[in-house]
């Protein structure tokens, strides 16, 4: 195996660890009504053959079957996609679940009238693979829609906080820059025939006040679990101090519970 190959192979070996780190289920709780929202936006016709790509525990590819589409859902964590298929089992719904990587899609060409995406492909390390796959499984005039966190929203100040105590391997651009509306042109241009955007607000609401809810996101949320645990305890403390900060300047309940506005980006592509 070369250098190149190695190298990759280790990164996606740790990027499939750090999402099967804690538990993503108790998180995609909270956001499982926004993901309705976004299926629901997309009037989704019965029949309608569509990929969620990095579909975690099932939030988007749940809504996306009860609208009568034919469902395929795909992640790098076997945790999640377990999670995601007791879902489904307990609603009814007929999802076909399956491991592997948004950059090397196991279908087809122009397999899919619809591929989605809700904060999920735009963590992967290689952007530029990612969306040729996205559009390589579409079928022509068929739609590719993505939900990305924006780099000025809040969930986009945490992840820099973050990175800037622990920084991403070598070469791995921010997953945050799917939500930059220009990069996301450059990104899917050459294989759409037309390109939308718009910026959402999702409304993040925790029972507990925002020191309870970062621990709740140390404790749950891989990424942030994994990243505490690559610092010793003055590190430790240091990120703590800084994503509190960020919780507490963007909390706007007023009854001890938290309640955060985070922004991201619904893209819509027509497959040229």
């Amino acid at each position: 195996m070369s250098t190149v190959s190695a190298d990759l192979a280790q990164l996606k070996s740790g990027m499939k660890a750090v999402w099967m780190a804690g538990d993503f289920g108790q998180i995609a709780n909270f956001s499982a009504g926004e993901a309705e929202s976004f299926v629901r936006r997309l009037e989704i016709k019965a029949g309608t053959r569509l990929l969620d790509v990095a579909c975690g525990t099932g939030n988007t590819a749940l809504p996306s079957a009860k609208a009568g589409a034919k469902v395929t859902g795909i992640d790098i964590a076997p945790n999640l996609l377990e999670q995601a298929r007791k879902r489904a089992v307990a609603e009814k719904l007929d999802i076909r679940f399956e491991e592997g990587d948004a950059e090397d899609l196991p279908y087809p060409d122009r397999s899919f009238d619809v591929v989605l995406s809700m904060f999920g492909a735009m963590f992967a390390p290689r952007p530029e693979r990612v969306a040729s796959e996205l559009l390589r499984v579409c079928k022509p005039y068929g739609l590719v829609a993505m939900a990305n966190w924006t780099p000025e929203g809040f969930v986009g100040k945490t992840f820099r906080a973050t990175a800037e105590l622990v920084p991403p391997p070598p070469g791995v651009p921010p997953p945050v820059l799917w939500g930059d509306e220009s990069t996301v042109r450059q990104r899917l241009g050459h294989g759409s025939a037309q390109i939308s955007c718009i910026r959402r607000k999702m409304q993040m609401a925790f029972p507990f006040p925002p020191k309870e809810t970062l621990d709740f996101f140390r404790r749950y949320f891989g990424p942030t679990k994994t990243a505490f645990s690559r610092l010793d305890a003055d590190g430790q403390a240091t990120l703590a101090a800084r994503l509190e900060s960020l919780w507490l300047e963007n909390n706007t309940a007023k009854d001890g519970t938290t309640a955060i506005e985070a922004e991201y980006l619904e893209v819509r592509a027509v497959r040229a």
